[in-house]
């Protein structure tokens, strides 16, 4: 964002003004499973936020040393949540190739985060496409019922509740790498 941009805000020390906020809603959800993929679009879309508008090198710059930690490393995180947890799990594909991940480098999220509009675009489309996809598959689920995780039962509930934390933690760190790159901070 520029300077002009951000000081023609109403509100210049927030991330965007409260009326503008796409995460603000007047009507609350209602029943548990709504409050939980309330709260997990929330996430996602704050964690969309904080990547906005920055360029290769701003995306793909490192925490601090030894951390591979970055904020285009965690899109590609990101994504291969989504798609473990939706696709793998939730759906049983469990033969299904995972995202960003290989027998030599289980950290290829991280460590294939380079400063390269191809690698860049092909993060976002991937996040994306496995977020529209998740959103349809947990629209059908029961919170009350048992999937399996690496052949043990595990309650839908639970696995909600970790995607919700699984994004908090990781939007509290984009909102700490956004920082050190240009100054902003949370909302």
């Amino acid at each position: 964002m520029t300077d002009n941009a951000q000081a023609a805000r109403k509100h210049p020390d927030m991330w965007v003004d409260p009326e503008d906020d796409p995460r603000e809603t007047d009507a609350g959800a209602s029943g548990e499973k709504a409050v939980l993929l309330e709260y997990l679009d929330r996430y996602r879309m704050t964690f969309e936020m904080k990547c906005e508008g920055l360029d290769a090198e701003q995306l793909a710059r490192r925490s601090v040393p030894p951390s591979t930690m970055s904020l285009l490393g965690l899109v590609r995180h990101l994504a291969k949540v989504e798609h473990s947890w939706s696709r793998r799990v939730f759906e049983g594909q469990v033969e299904l190739p995972r995202l960003y991940r290989t027998d030599e480098d289980p950290d290829l999220d991280f460590n294939g985060a380079v400063a390269d509009d191809a690698v860049i675009a092909d993060a976002w489309e991937s996040w994306r496409h496995e977020v529209a996809h998740a959103r349809e598959v947990e629209a059908t689920l029961d919170p009350d019922a048992t999937t399996y995780v690496h052949g043990e039962p595990a309650a839908v509930r639970d696995i909600l509740v970790h995607l919700v934390e699984e994004y908090a933690r990781h939007v509290g760190h984009a909102d700490l790498l956004r920082e050190c790159i240009d100054g902003r901070t949370g909302q």
